[in-house]
């Protein structure tokens, strides 16, 4: 068993990707339900926000791997849209968001975004697929 294989066996609650290098900020996802979750831990840093309001994604489990291989191919400034899942947009910043259906959006930083991406590539985001993102 690799080392992604048996963080993912052994992970519950929210997670960041190992990429992050113990960053302050960035993607955390929740693999324990259907949907999987997705929010952005700068939201928590800021005492004026309150953490029941904090924004959360939602992916249908079923459709996670779908979502996953679209962020792996998310390029340029087009928002990436497809049916049932969150619209990812690049802006010129560098910056990427994640729009939900519901208009609720997650803003990343490049660093915040290729951490993500790292680790989608690593395997860590695979709700214990064997899927590997090379």
């Amino acid at each position: 068993m690799s080392t992604t294989e048996t963080v993912n066996a052994l992970r519950t609650g929210w997670f960041k990707s190992s990429r992050s290098n113990d960053g302050p900020n960035c993607v955390e996802v929740n693999l324990d339900a259907d949907p999987v979750l997705i929010r952005d831990s700068k939201y928590l840093r800021d005492p004026a926000n309150n953490p029941q309001h904090q924004p959360v994604i939602t992916v249908p489990a079923d459709r996670w791997a779908v979502f996953l291989d679209h962020v792996v191919g998310q390029l340029g400034e087009q928002p990436l849209e497809v049916p049932s899942l969150p619209a990812i947009h690049q802006h010129s910043s560098g910056e990427v968001s994640i729009t939900a259906a519901d208009g609720a959006t997650l803003t990343y930083t490049p660093p915040e975004w290729a951490a993500f991406v790292a680790g989608i590539h690593d395997g860590e985001f695979s709700a214990g697929q064997a899927t590997m993102y090379v």
